[in-house]
This record gives C-alpha cells, sequence and structure tokens, in this order.
C-alpha cells in the first residue's frame, strides 16, 4: 500500500499514515511517498506506538522520498547482541556509531539511540543495507557453531590472545607512563587500568576454562546423546553466567576510561614510538575484546543456557 502524501490535504496527512499503520496486520507494510524527508513521522510513530515496526528509506530525494514502513511481529524487538551474533558484519555498523554490542548486548538499537543521542534511522538503514549484501566468502557465522568447538576456539583464540600481548601492554605502559608522565597526567592512570584489567581478565579466564566452559559442554553432549541435564556439586549455570558478564561489564568500563583519558588513543605531538605502539596495542586489544566478549555473552552464554533448559 503506498501512501501519496503530497495529494492528500494538509490536516488528513498524519492522521492517514497513522490510520493506516493501526489497520496493517504484523509483518504488512504501507510505502510512505512525499516530497520531503518524514523523519518526523518516524518519531511520532515510535511515540505513539513504541517499537513496533521498521523504517526502510526506499528512495532519498532530491524529488521524492519513499518509505517502507513495516509492522513488526507481537515478539521483542532483537537487542544489539542478538542482531550481531545473527550477523556478525553488522557489528562494523555499530562500532562506526560507538554502540556497545557485547557488554552493551542486552538493548536494542533504539534504545541505545535514544540514550547516546544518534538518529536510529540512520543506524536502521545501515543495518539494512549489511543484510542486503551477499557474502563475499570472508564472512563468519559464529552463530552457525557447535557450542563445544565456539569454547574451544574462544580459548585457542582470544584467551590466548590476551596472554600473549597483555604482558607487553604492561611493559609499554609502564615504560611510557615513567618516561612522558610528567607531561601527561594520564598515563599512570592507564598503566593502573591496565594492571586491572591484567588481573581481572587473567582470573576471569581460569573460570572460564576450568569451570564453565567445561559445564557448557557437558551440556551440549548431554543434549546430542538425548540425555537429561542434571546440575551436580552445586553447579548453577545461570550464577556463573551472571557473573562472568559482571566481570565483561567490569573490563569493559576500564577500556571505557582508558578511551576517556587518551581522547580514543589520540596521539599527542611528543609522543614517541613506545608511545604510537602503547596505543596501537591497546586499541588492538580492545578491538579483539570486543569480539571475545560477544562471542560469549551473545551466542555461547545464552544459546548454553537455552539448551540446558530444554534437557533439565
Amino acid at each position: 500500500m503506498v501512501l501519496d502524501i503530497p495529494s492528500l490535504e494538509p490536516r488528513l496527512k498524519h492522521p492517514t499514515i497513522f490510520k493506516t499503520f493501526e489497520d496493517l496486520q504484523e509483518g504488512e507494510s504501507l510505502v510512505i511517498h512525499n516530497d520531503h524527508d518524514p523523519k518526523p513521522v518516524y518519531y511520532q510513530l515510535l511515540g505513539e506506538y513504541g517499537d513496533v515496526f521498521t523504517w526502510e528509506y526506499l528512495q532519498e530525494g532530491p524529488q521524492w522520498w519513499d518509505i517502507k514502513v513495516t509492522k513488526k511481529g507481537s515478539e521483542t524487538s532483537e537487542t544489539i547482541g542478538e542482531i550481531t551474533a545473527k550477523d556478525w558484519r553488522k557489528a562494523q555498523v555499530f562500532k562506526k556509531y560507538g554502540i556497545d554490542f557485547c557488554c552493551g548486548g542486552k538493548k536494542t538499537v533504539r534504545e541505545v539511540c535514544a540514550e547516546k543521542g544518534i538518529d536510529a534511522t540512520k543506524v536502521e538503514q545501515e543495518l539494512q543495507e549489511v543484510a542486503k549484501l551477499t557474502s563475499n566468502g570472508g564472512y563468519t557465522n559464529y552463530d552457525e557453531w557447535n557450542l563445544d568447538f565456539l569454547a574451544d576456539y574462544i580459548v585457542n583464540t582470544h584467551h590466548n590472545y590476551v596472554r600473549k600481548n597483555m604482558p607487553e601492554i604492561l611493559q609499554y605502559a609502564a615504560k611510557v607512563a615513567k618516561v612522558h608522565g610528567a607531561h601527561h597526567p594520564e598515563l599512570d592512570p592507564i598503566y593502573q587500568l591496565t594492571q586491572q584489567i591484567n588481573k581481572e581478565l587473567s582470573e576471569h579466564m581460569v573460570e572460564e576454562e576450568t569451570i564453565l566452559f567445561p559445564l557448557s559442554k557437558k551440556i551440549v553432549h548431554a543434549h546430542n546423546a538425548g540425555t537429561k541435564y542434571t546440575p551436580e556439586n552445586g553447579e548453577d549455570l545461570a550464577s556463573l553466567v551472571d557473573k562472568m558478564e559482571h566481570e565483561h561489564d567490569s573490563v569493559g568500563r576500564a577500556f571505557d576510561e582508558i578511551r576517556r583519558l587518551n581522547d580514543n588513543y589520540a596521539i599527542p605531538a611528543d609522543g614517541c614510538a613506545s608511545y604510537k605502539l602503547l596505543y596501537k596495542m591497546l586499541a588492538d586489544f580492545e578491538n579483539d575484546l570486543f569480539t571475545h566478549i560477544h562471542l560469549e555473552n551473545n551466542i555461547l552464554f545464552p544459546k548454553t543456557i537455552e539448551i540446558a533448559k530444554s534437557i533439565l
């Protein structure tokens, strides 16, 4: 159904859009055809009905704008974490806008955009464009992996990355703070934060590798064998996951503070080669950590919990 807005009387334009939207069934769409961007209607629909529709630009000027508005199903809107789990390519959109899809993955796109003052229509449009792309072969769909394999992958790839790179980061953080700290007072707290991150992750990874991941594999194997899962020796999957997620949040906040202190890894004019290398290593480490935590928070943990519930 296409609504030709310019042909309507001014007093009837918004009421017609709202009435047509109300009459839509779940999954049905209307197209708003207008002579200017009707973005105010997006916010009016959101305010009136909530997050129950998608907004897709089919044509964006300069003469005509066509927007496809689709009424969502009754299920809860997808969270950022769920969106990223289904299509890892969309993580690049979230990174572009500074949206945390790992530790902050339990919020919807519109919730986060409202909090950060970001135009949600732009983010949603870019996510829609990614969805239209055909995979070029370099796209890894982690959501399709077996969970026991995913757990091993996290250890072999991301846990090993932490253990390999953190000692060198600590070394350079101490060196740069000692040499440049007098003129750059932010360097000492950055060094302290790297020490905190190292301590927290070291203890955290051991607990995952010795307790949570083996429990996840036990649950997956029981499911694959068609047997029931019976918790033993005080096993509490939900509490373990909750603890791991809180620890992820703590490390994420530490990196947020590092980026605040160094203005998103900006190199000062007097920054030496070691200074530049430190910030490059920190930025690379944070980028790997985003993927690391995403795989756990948005795929491994929720899927393990879902499987456990099905075989209790």
